[in-house]
C-alpha cells in the first residue's frame, strides 16, 4: 500500500470519525422519537461525513451530483418530518449539509480543522436548552450590548490602520480601538454577572460583579446605602473593600495583556494593597451575614456605544498628553499626569502608558509610575466615602482602602530605594 492509498484512508477516516461524533449527538437528541419520525441518527451522519470524503476525492461534476442528491435526501427528511411534528426544527438538515461539507474538507488537507469543527458542532448541539435558557434570560439592551460589542470588536478594530500618526506619533488606531476592546469586555462581563447573580445574592457578590464595570460606582452605592442604615453594616464594608480588591486585580490583568515586562515591578507595588484588601474583607466577612439583597444598583450598560467612543476619545487624547509630558519633563512629567488620571479613570491610565514606544520607561520605572494612579484613586475612594457616609461607619468602610495606599505606598518606596 502506498502513500497515496494511506493518505485516502486518513482523510476518510477523519470524515467518518466527524460524522459520527456528530450524528451520536443527533441519535441521543431524537432517541425517543417514535419509530417512523426519526430520519437521521448515528449511523445517517456517519454515513453523510463519509459521503462527503469520497465526494471530496471524486471529479469535480461527480461531487455536484453527489453533493446534490444528499441534499436532496436531507430535504426529503425534513419534509418527511413535518409530516409527523409540524414545529420541527430545521436544524437536523443543516447539521447534515454541514457534516458532508465537513466531509469534504477533510480531504482537502484540513483534517485537524474538520475534526475540530466537528467537536464545536456536537457541544453547540448538546447545549440547545442552556443556550434557549440564556436567551429566555436576556433582555433586549443585553442582546443589542451583544451586538455592538461583535462591532466594534469584530467590525471596526480590523478596519483600522495599524501605524503611528497624529501628534508625536503618539496614535495608534488599531491599538487604541484595542484596548476600548478589551475594557469594554472586562465591562460587560462584569455588567452580566451583575445582572444575573448579583443582588438577589447579596451585598458581596454585588460588589465583586459591579466593581469589574466600576469600583468607584460600588463604593459610592454601599456607602450610601451606610449612610441610609441598611441592614448588613458588615457586607457593605467588605463589599467597598472587595471593590478596590477588584480594581487592583483588573489593573494587573491589563497590565499583564498590555505591558507584560512592566507586571512585574507593578505587582511588587500593588501585592501589598492586595494582601491589605484581602485581610480587612476576611475580617469584615466574619462580622458579616451575606444574605442581605444587594439592592439596586445603577451601573448601566458599560457597552452604550457613546461611552465607549468617549473612552476611546480619552486614551487617544490622554496618550498625547503623555507623550508631551515626557517630552517636557520626562518620567516626572509622565507620574504627574497619570496620577491625575488616577482621579477619573484608572483604566485610561494604564492604556494611555501602553501607547507609549518601547524603550520610553524601564519596566521598573513604568511599574512605579503606573501604580500612582491607582493608590491616588483607592485614597480619592475612600474620601468619597467619608463624605458620603460620616461618622463611625465611614470610617470603618474607608479604612481599608487607606491602609491599602499605605501598604502599597510603604512598597512604592522600598522600590523606589
Amino acid at each position: 500500500m502506498n502513500g497515496a492509498d494511506i493518505n485516502v484512508i486518513r482523510v476518510l477516516a477523519i470524515a467518518l470519525t466527524a460524522g459520527l461524533l456528530i450524528g451520536m449527538e443527533r441519535g441521543w437528541q431524537y432517541r425517543e422519537s417514535p419509530p417512523g419520525s426519526r430520519v437521521s441518527g448515528f449511523r445517517t451522519f456517519g454515513l453523510i461525513g463519509l459521503s462527503g470524503g469520497v465526494a471530496g476525492l471524486l471529479p469535480m461534476p461527480l461531487m455536484v451530483i453527489l453533493a446534490g442528491g444528499v441534499a436532496a435526501t436531507l430535504v426529503a427528511g425534513y419534509l418527511r418530518s413535518t409530516e409527523h411534528d409540524k414545529n420541527v426544527s430545521v436544524t437536523n438538515t443543516i447539521v447534515g449539509l454541514l457534516t458532508f461539507g465537513l466531509g469534504i474538507a477533510a480531504t482537502l488537507g484540513f483534517g485537524i480543522q474538520v475534526l475540530a469543527a466537528a467537536a464545536v458542532t456536537t457541544l453547540l448541539l448538546s447545549m440547545r436548552h442552556q443556550l434557549h435558557g440564556w436567551l429566555k434570560g436576556m433582555s433586549a439592551a443585553e442582546i443589542e450590548a451583544i451586538a455592538r460589542f461583535a462591532l466594534i470588536a469584530l467590525v471596526i478594530l480590523p478596519l483600522l490602520p495599524d501605524s503611528a500618526m497624529g501628534p508625536y506619533d503618539a496614535l495608534n488606531p488599531r491599538k487604541i480601538w484595542l484596548v476600548v476592546v478589551l475594557v469594554s469586555g472586562l465591562s460587560f462581563t462584569g455588567y452580566v454577572l451583575s445582572r444575573r447573580i448579583g443582588p438577589e445574592r447579596g451585598f458581596l457578590i454585588t460588589a465583586a460583579c459591579g466593581a469589574i464595570v466600576s469600583s468607584t460606582a460600588v463604593t459610592i452605592a454601599f456607602a450610601r446605602k451606610l449612610k441610609a442604615d441598611v441592614p448588613g453594616e458588615g457586607a457593605l464594608i467588605a463589599g467597598i473593600a472587595i471593590a478596590s480588591l477588584i480594581m487592583f486585580i483588573r489593573v494587573m490583568l491589563l497590565t499583564a495583556v498590555l505591558m507584560p515586562s512592566v507586571l512585574p515591578s507593578l505587582a511588587l507595588a500593588m501585592v501589598p494593597a492586595t494582601i491589605t484588601a484581602i485581610v480587612f474583607v476576611a475580617l469584615a466577612l466574619r462580622r458579616t451575614d451575606d444574605g442581605h439583597h444587594g439592592g439596586d444598583m445603577k451601573l448601566g450598560n458599560p457597552l452604550d456605544f457613546i461611552p465607549a467612543l468617549i473612552l476611546g476619545a480619552m486614551v487617544a487624547g490622554l496618550t498625547v498628553a503623555v507623550r508631551w509630558a515626557e517630552t517636557q519633563f520626562g518620567d516626572t512629567g509622565i507620574a504627574i499626569l497619570l496620577s491625575i488620571m488616577g482621579l477619573a479613570d484608572v483604566d485610561a491610565a494604564v492604556l494611555s502608558m501602553s501607547g507609549l514606544p518601547a524603550g520610553t520607561l524601564s519596566p521598573r520605572d513604568a511599574g512605579l509610575i503606573l501604580a500612582g494612579p491607582v493608590l491616588v484613586n483607592t485614597a480619592c475612594k475612600g474620601v468619597l466615602t467619608l463624605i458620603i457616609a460620616p461618622g463611625r461607619k465611614g470610617w470603618r468602610a474607608a479604612l481599608p482602602l487607606f491602609a491599602s495606599v499605605a501598604a502599597s505606598g510603604a512598597g512604592l518606596a522600598f522600590l523606589a530605594g
